[in-house]
């Protein structure tokens, strides 16, 4: 799995590694809230090839970006196939076992665009200002 330019490009260009962000129930397009901390490479890698959701996810074109800094243990992914304007997933990591990845029921969309996580920079669920 290689992670994708465009998101490392976005990533390391505002500091994300290890930020957290607070993206309110309003604001997340699954309607439940999202704490997320940005995963560094390491941590990209080790989610897509040695932990579950991850390796289904990565089988079908998900890469996973963040995790749950609250500790639900749900995971959040890019699309690859989508490029640099692509939206941010959560999958939900009690829904995929080996072999076995029901999209429809595992991935909600968290956010439209994941350049839209900028907005949630302060933790707070506010745009910063």
């Amino acid at each position: 799995m290689e992670i994708p330019a465009y998101w490392k490009q976005f990533r390391d260009e505002h500091n994300l590694v290890g930020m957290e962000f607070e993206v309110p129930k309003s604001e997340d397009c699954s309607e439940l809230g999202a704490e997320i901390e940005i995963l560094d490479d390491a941590n990209i890698l080790l989610e897509a090839t040695e932990l579950y959701p991850g390796i289904e996810a990565a089988c079908h074109g998900f890469i996973p970006v963040g995790g749950c800094s609250i500790g639900t243990g749900d995971p959040y992914f890019i699309r690859s196939n989508e490029g640099a304007g692509g939206s941010l997933y959560r999958n939900f990591h009690d829904m995929v076992f080996e072999d076995d990845f029901p999209e429809a029921k595992a991935v909600t969309k968290v956010l439209e665009r994941f350049d839209d996580l900028l907005r949630f920079r302060n933790n707070q669920g506010e745009p910063p200002s």
